[in-house]
């Protein structure tokens, strides 16, 4: 398994085309990765004034950004020696900023707390894991792409029946917190047979 998360957007024209204009000008990845977490951020106000078409475009945007920072930095030649840690802390705010304000748009912060927990657990196993030994483990059920692309869904069902948005997010956060238990098992089990083969 690859070191670099598998998204299958990033051999697209537009996504290539996207990434050599940003890097010509001039931005580095690590102000990429920053603004990831600006367009979650927003998000979160758009939750709270249940612009749920908002929310889900500056979800989305996220996602652009930690696509396009790694592939400045590596097709554009850009790394930098911290880009590690902008490439993954980054994803961990935009990540609890998101689902926090999902849970509070559904009147239940608690759910979003529980979501936010549990994504930050799939990463810390992952990166626990790979730094033991074991090989990078992006899978799912629920990996960060499964939970926003979840999430987005969630926004869009939003905004067309209104009157349900807190069942609907609610639901969401509740898939997202049991597909989460379930990566966290998975990845961790998995890097424990690998390294426990090695002996």
């Amino acid at each position: 398994m690859a070191d670099r998360r598998p998204i299958k957007e990033r051999g697209t024209f537009w996504a290539r085309g996207l990434a050599k204009a940003v890097a010509k000008l001039g931005f580095t990845p690590n102000q990429i990765s920053v603004l990831s977490v600006v367009f979650s951020l927003v998000a979160i106000g758009c939750f709270l004034q249940a612009r749920y078409l908002a929310a889900a475009l500056c979800i989305v945007s996220r996602l652009i950004c930690n696509m396009i920072d790694g592939m400045v930095a590596v097709e554009h030649n850009q790394k930098s020696p911290s880009g590690e840690i902008f490439n993954e802390l980054p994803d961990r705010l935009s990540d609890t900023a998101s689902l926090m304000g999902a849970g509070w748009a559904a009147g239940c912060s608690e759910l979003g707390l529980w979501a936010s927990l549990l994504a930050v657990l799939t990463a810390y196993i992952r990166t626990l894991s790979h730094g033991a030994g074991a090989p990078a483990d992006f899978g799912g059920p629920m990996a960060k792409q499964q939970r926003m692309k979840l999430l987005i869904g969630g926004c869009v069902a939003c905004a067309a029946w209104p009157a349900y948005h807190e069942v609907i997010l609610a639901s969401v956060l509740v898939l997202i917190t049991v597909g989460c238990v379930i990566t966290s098992w998975r990845r961790a089990s998995n890097a424990i047979r690998f390294l426990e083969s090695q002996k």
